[in-house]
């Protein structure tokens, strides 16, 4: 069995940001943005290959988060196209592509001056967009789940997991947030240091993701509500 169409629930604008058409694209062409999420993913884990081996290896699945979450995509969504959605695992992919998509970029930013000295302008500039890429292609699932509160809460507990390993807690060896081209405990602004800022980022975005997931969850029951 394969997965048809589904039509566009009247969400508010905040909750559905991306044009019909290009919703419509995606789910059309659905298996064109699976590939391209795997061979996302490929390289991602390529990019943390050097941070993984100083890492111990029961804490490798919290170090390549970005992978992770374009990995959990494509199959949120082949597992979509092939008529056996699975809700968390669909909520996983939405929090994990909220969270990377916005906490990279607002990383690169943060750090401008010292990732653009050793960077190369085009990996810069793909980096950055590639992973707002990632916000977008988030911003398309309502389309496939309603977001079960359940599935919300798997999805909660596992980023709440790797917020607290990467920053806080993390259990085996060192902090396993992403790499960052400074000291931990470099200053930086309004009196916080390097990974105070990192990790406001994350446990910002992480709140974003849910309050997003939660408030479709709202809006989809109200409009089932009213038909």
């Amino acid at each position: 069995m394969t997965a048809t169409l589904p039509d566009r629930a009247p969400l508010p604008r905040y909750l559905a940001p991306v044009p019909a058409a290009l919703e419509d694209f995606g789910l059309r062409f659905v298996w064109l943005i699976v590939a391209i999420n795997l061979v996302g993913t490929a390289f991602g884990f390529w990019y943390y290959q050097a941070q993984l081996a100083a890492t111990p290896m029961v804490m490798w699945p919290m170090v390549p988060d970005s992978p992770l979450a374009t990995l959990a995509i494509a199959l949120a969504l082949a597992a979509w196209k092939l008529g056996h959605e699975l809700p968390w695992l669909t909520a996983i992919a939405f929090f994990g592509n909220i969270i990377l998509g916005l906490w990279t970029p607002y990383t690169l930013l943060a750090f401008y001056d010292t990732y653009a000295s050793f960077t190369h302008p085009l990996m810069f500039q793909f980096l950055f967009w590639s992973h707002l890429g990632m916000v977008v292609q988030a911003f398309i699932l309502h389309r496939i789940t309603d977001f079960p509160v359940w599935a919300v809460a798997v999805a909660t507990a596992y980023y709440a997991f790797n917020l607290i390993v990467d920053y806080f807690v993390p259990i085996v060896g060192e902090p396993h947030h992403t790499s960052i081209p400074v000291a931990r405990d470099e200053p930086m602004f309004l009196g916080a240091d390097a990974i105070g800022v990192i990790a406001a980022g994350e446990v910002s975005f992480t709140m974003l993701a849910l309050f997003f997931a939660l408030a479709t969850r709202v809006k989809l029951c109200e409009a089932n509500a009213d038909s």
